[in-house]
């Protein structure tokens, strides 16, 4: 299995789901894991760069990071 390559950073589990050890550990199964390219904050990050990644992007919001790439 393969780990994505910005999760030792990625800001959204080391920042925002360090209390939520249970809900962190899901998505990280689901979206870090393995197969990553549904992850809407790796899909934003891939096309537009680190910084263009909402700090408030859920790992889930694929039609969100589909408008903001949209928009680019």
């Amino acid at each position: 299995m393969n780990e994505c390559e910005v999760l030792a950073t990625c800001p959204f589990f080391n920042d925002r789901m360090a209390e939520k050890p249970a809900t962190a550990g899901l998505f990280k199964n689901r979206y870090c894991l393995g197969d990553n390219t549904n992850c809407a904050r790796y899909m934003v990050f891939k096309t537009l760069g680190r910084a263009a990644v909402p700090v408030d992007l859920y790992p889930n919001q694929e039609e969100r990071a589909r408008a903001i790439l949209a928009g680019s």
